[in-house]
C-alpha cells in the first residue's frame, strides 16, 4: 500500500492527468463523425443521382418509354449497381424493378478473403484483442444487415411519394425515410424525370439504404477506440516511467532534506549526489554542493567566534591585571603607567571589534553593495599619491608601473580602496628606510583578468606563513614592522581576501623573483 501511495504522488497524478488529456483530445475526433457521416450521405446521394440520370438518359435515347426497354437496360447493367433502380411511367405505374431481375451473376461476385491463420489463433493475440472483440460484438448487434431495410413503396403506391410526383412533374425529387426498428433504418430516395420530346414521360426512382455508411462509421469508431485504448495504455506506461525517473528521485531528495539540519539548525549530514546525467542529477549535485558550502560557512563562523573570544581573552586579562595592580600601588607614576596600559588594551579591543564587524559586514552585504566600473590605474594613482603625501619623504619610494590601461573591473571603489590601502600599508611597514615599493598593473595570462602586483624589499614572509597571513587574527611582523605588532589586529589581510574573493578574484603572497621581499598579487576579473 505504501508503494502505491509513493507512485500516486502529486507529480505522478499531474503527469497522468496531462497524458490522459492528450489522449482524449484525438478521441474527441469522434464528435466530428457527424460531419463525416453527412459527407458520406451527400456522396451516396450524388452517386444515386448519377446512376438514375444514366438510366434516364439511356431510356430517353429510345424515343419512347416501354417496359421491355427498361428491363433490357437493367439486365444489361448486370446488377453492377448498389442502389435499387425502378422505372415508372407517366401515371406512376412500375415498368421495371432491378430488385426482381435476379441476383448478381456468380462470375461477377468477388470472393471474400480467406481469414489469416496463425497469429490470430495464439493465446496472446486473443487476450490482447479481447476488448476489441467485445466491442465488435456490441457494435455488430447495432449494425443493420445490408439489404434488409424495408422499402416504403412495398406497402403504399409509388405515385403517392412526393419525390415521384416532383419527377413526374419534370423536377428532381428526393426524400429520406426512417423505418422504425431496433435500430431504425434510413433509406434515401431520388427521383429523376425521363424527358422525351421535352416533356416528362416517366421517372427513374433510385433507393438505397444507409446501412453501408453506418458500417463504415462503426469501423471508424472502432479504429478510433482501438487507438484510444493503445494511447491510454501508452499514457499510463509513460506516466509510470516519468514517475520513476522524476517523482521518486524528488521524494528521495525531500527525505534527505528533512534530515540535513537538526532542530537547532546544525547540519547533521549532506545530500548524497547521484550519478544521473539529467536535471535531477544536476539538482542533487547542486544541493550537495550547497550543503557543503553551508557547512563550511557555519564552521567558519564557529571558528571566527572562537577566534574572537580567544583574541579578547588576552586584553581582558591584561586589563584585569593592570586594574588590580593600579588599586594596590600608591605611587602616581606607577598608577598612571597601569592606567595607560589599560587604555592601550581597550584601544586594542576596539580595533578587534571594528575588524570583526567589518569582516561580518563584508560576508553578509558585499553582494548587495552597488558596483561600478572602476579603472584600477586611476584608482591606484590616487592611492599612491595619498601615501606619498602621508609619508612626506620618509619610508620607501613608491613607484607605479601601468603595463595595461585596459584595467576596468566591476566593484565598489571604496572597497577596492580599502583593499589596496591595506596591502600598501603592510608593504610600507615591512619596507626598510630608503627601500623601493613597486606597484604593477598588467593583464592576466588569460586576458580576462587584471593583475595588481605590490612588491616590497622587506625581509619577506616564511613559506609556512604565506597562506596563514590571510587568516583572521594572524599577524606576522618582522624587520622594520616588528615593533608595530601591538597596533595591528591581524584582520587587515583577512579583510582584503574577503573583498577580493567576493568580487570573484584572488590574492596570494609570493616570494620575489630575485632579491628579498614579498610580492602580493591581486587578481580581479576584467570588464569588457
Amino acid at each position: 500500500m505504501s508503494r502505491l501511495v509513493g507512485w500516486l504522488s502529486k507529480i505522478s497524478i499531474r503527469l497522468l492527468a496531462f497524458n490522459i488529456l492528450l489522449v482524449f483530445l484525438p478521441a474527441g475526433g469522434m464528435l466530428l463523425l457527424d460531419t463525416y457521416e453527412q459527407h458520406l450521405l451527400d456522396a451516396q446521394e450524388r452517386t444515386m443521382v448519377q446512376e438514375g440520370r444514366l438510366l434516364a438518359a439511356a431510356l430517353e435515347t429510345r424515343g419512347r418509354l416501354r417496359s421491355d426497354d427498361a428491363r433490357n437496360i437493367l439486365v444489361q447493367l448486370g446488377q453492377r449497381h448498389e442502389a435499387r433502380l425502378r422505372v415508372l411511367d407517366s401515371t406512376g405505374d412500375l415498368l421495371a424493378d432491378s430488385a426482381v431481375l435476379g441476383p448478381q451473376r456468380p462470375s461477377q461476385v468477388e470472393p471474400l478473403p480467406e481469414p489469416e491463420p496463425g497469429a490470430r489463433q495464439t493465446l496472446l493475440y486473443r487476450l490482447g484483442s479481447l476488448p476489441f472483440r467485445a466491442t465488435h460484438q456490441i457494435l455488430d448487434l447495432l449494425e443493420p444487415e445490408v439489404g434488409q431495410a424495408p422499402d416504403r413503396y412495398d406497402t403504399v403506391p409509388l405515385r403517392s411519394g412526393p419525390e415521384i410526383q416532383a419527377a413526374l412533374a419534370g423536377r428532381y425529387g428526393s426524400s429520406t425515410r426512417i423505418a422504425p426498428g431496433s435500430p431504425p433504418t434510413v433509406t434515401l430516395y431520388c427521383a429523376i424525370p425521363i424527358r422525351i420530346h421535352g416533356s416528362a414521360h416517366g421517372a427513374v426512382l433510385v433507393s438505397q439504404s444507409t446501412s453501408r455508411i453506418l458500417r463504415a462509421l462503426y469501423a471508424v469508431r472502432l479504429d478510433i477506440f482501438e487507438v484510444f485504448l493503445a494511447s491510454l495504455g501508452a499514457a499510463v506506461v509513460l506516466t509510470l516511467l516519468m514517475a520513476t525517473t522524476i517523482a521518486r528521485p524528488l521524494a528521495r531528495l525531500r527525505r534527505q532534506a528533512e534530515v540535513v539540519v537538526d532542530r537547532k539548525g546544525r547540519i547533521r549530514t549532506g545530500f548524497v549526489p547521484g550519478k544521473r546525467r539529467d536535471e535531477i542529477g544536476e539538482l542533487e549535485r547542486a544541493l550537495a554542493e550547497l550543503t557543503r558550502r553551508l557547512e563550511e560557512h557555519l564552521q567558519s563562523m564557529e571558528a571566527f567566534t572562537a577566534d574572537v573570544a580567544h583574541e579578547f581573552k588576552n586584553p581582558l586579562a591584561s586589563i584585569r591585571t593592570a586594574t588590580e595592580m593600579a588599586l594596590e600601588v600608591d605611587e602616581p607614576d606607577e598608577r598612571r603607567r597601569f592606567l595607560e596600559m589599560i587604555q592601550g588594551e581597550v584601544a586594542r579591543m576596539e580595533r578587534l571589534l571594528t575588524g570583526a564587524r567589518e569582516i561580518s559586514h563584508i560576508d553578509a552585504r558585499l553582494d548587495q553593495e552597488e558596483r561600478l566600473g572602476v579603472r584600477l590605474d586611476e584608482l591606484l594613482e590616487a592611492i599612491v599619491e595619498a601615501f606619498r603625501l602621508r609619508l612626506g619623504g620618509r619610508g620607501p619610494t613608491i613607484h607605479l608601473a601601468v603595463a595595461s590601461h585596459d584595467s576596468v573591473v566591476e566593484a565598489s571603489p571604496d572597497r577596492l580602496t580599502q583593499v589596496f590601502e591595506n596591502i600598501i600599508d603592510n608593504a610600507v611597514g615591512f619596507s626598510p628606510p630608503g627601500g623601493r615599493l613597486t606597484i604593477t598593473i598588467r593583464s592576466g595570462p588569460d586576458a580576462a583578468t587584471v593583475l595588481v602586483i605590490v612588491a616590497d624589499e622587506g625581509p619577506g614572509i616564511p613559506e609556512q606563513d604565506r597562506q596563514r597571513i590571510f587568516d583572521r587574527f594572524f599577524s606576522y611582523r618582522s624587520g622594520p614592522a616588528a615593533g608595530d605588532q601591538d597596533h595591528h589586529s591581524g584582520l587587515g589581510l583577512a579583510i582584503v581576501k574577503a573583498i577580493v574573493e567576493g568580487y570573484g578574484g584572488s590574492v596570494v603572497a609570493q616570494p620575489p623573483s630575485r632579491g628579498q621581499g614579498t610580492r602580493m598579487v591581486v587578481t580581479l576579473p576584467r570588464v569588457r
